[in-house]
């Protein structure tokens, strides 16, 4: 993740993800196999994920700050099943993520039983949007908040799909990111579930201007390269950052963010954008991973690679492995990764052994 400044903090446990409901525990450095069943839609659902320790050669005992969360049955109930992932970022960014990893399903919850429906479901189901904003902001202020995370110059990205039957809600805050992976035109074409929330794109960049940010890379900064000048390219140089007017600070390359609360004030805030889909059968899978992944491939270069494994665990290493080499290929260093692939199936054929699909027979089986 990109922040040019940090702090000290305490640090958090494990850097592993932690499950609810159903499922199986995760961990580093091997992916894991889960199963759920979705029975209001009449799908299964199986899922692997996977995390990579970064290579930091000048930090070499340095803890991974990516955290990740798999809750299947979420809420208590079989058609609730939520995936997310959470990049950290700054001296505190492994308690950051760890923070929002334990908060957000517990502030999820508590913003759907606050509508008065009991067990979570009925604002979830009539208003996942604002269920999710509810949720991280709720997140952002207890990690404020709390003594043991110092979120001053650190944070984390969010991005969490909730399968809720037929329908897929992803909430995104930063540039983590998820995408599906759709049958169309006789291939598998990626779909765009989040937007990645960066200074690169013209609106979020207006945003942190119309509050007060400066906008600018490091040489802009250092006077290497015309303060003023706004054609950033995404594979040169350093990226644009969000800076306070009057500081050398936060140096985000990201404009949303959970924790950041130097950041704050100059527009980089934790109101997540929401995208709903309906789960057709030319949905075969999606995929929910950190910037780590994203940084040199495509949302298209992920999908074709999920698209060539049966086992999403063996997508999950083949991405993993791809992304490090790329990584080691532009920088003497690697990021955190962080991958959760997940399987969309027909729970009729998966209960009759049938899980194989191919472009012969394209749709879900």
């Amino acid at each position: 993740m990109g922040c040019a400044h940090g702090k000290c903090c305490l640090p958090r446990g494990d850097g592993g993800g932690r499950r609810e409901g159903g499922g199986v525990p995760g961990g580093r450095g091997g992916s894991t196999l889960g199963r759920a069943a979705v029975p209001g839609a009449g799908l299964a659902l199986e899922y692997a994920t996977l995390t990579v320790d970064g290579l930091y050669p000048d930090s070499p005992g340095r803890e991974t700050q990516d955290a990740y969360l798999v809750a299947t049955r979420f809420a208590g109930d079989p058609d609730l099943h939520l995936f997310a992932v959470f990049d950290g970022h700054g001296a505190c960014g492994a308690a950051c993520s760890g923070f929002a990893r334990d908060a957000l399903p517990r502030l999820l919850l508590l913003a759907a039983e606050d509508d008065g429906a009991g067990a979570g479901g009925s604002l979830l189901a009539t208003d996942p949007a604002g269920a999710f904003r509810a949720a991280m902001i709720g997140v952002n202020e207890e990690m404020h908040a709390a003594p043991a995370v110092d979120d001053s110059m650190s944070g984390t990205t969010a991005v969490a799909a909730l399968v809720a039957g037929g329908a897929l809600h992803v909430a995104n805050v930063g540039d983590s990111r998820a995408v599906a992976g759709v049958w169309r035109d006789g291939r598998v074409a990626a779909e765009e579930l989040s937007w990645d929330q960066t200074p690169f794109r013209a609106d979020e960049r207006a945003r942190v201007k119309a509050c007060g940010a400066r906008v600018m890379s490091v040489e802009q900064v250092e006077g290497v390269r015309d303060p003023d000048a706004e054609g950033w390219l995404a594979d040169e140089g350093d990226p644009p950052r969000v800076w306070a007017r009057d500081g050398l600070y936060p140096g985000t390359a990201f404009t949303r963010s959970l924790g950041d609360l130097a950041a704050e004030g100059v527009g980089v805030i934790a109101d997540p954008e929401v995208k709903t889909v309906e789960i057709t059968p030319a949905h075969l899978f999606f995929v929910v991973a950190s910037d780590g992944v994203f940084e040199f491939l495509s949302s298209q270069e992920v999908v074709d690679m999920v698209a060539m494994h049966q086992d999403p665990r063996d997508a999950c290493a083949a991405i993993a492995a791809e992304s490090y080499k790329l990584w080691l290929e532009h920088e003497n260093r690697t990021d955190d990764i962080t991958i959760i692939i997940v399987h969309i199936r027909d729970a009729q054929n998966v209960l009759q052994g049938v899980t194989k699909r191919t472009p012969a027979a394209p749709g879900r089986r």
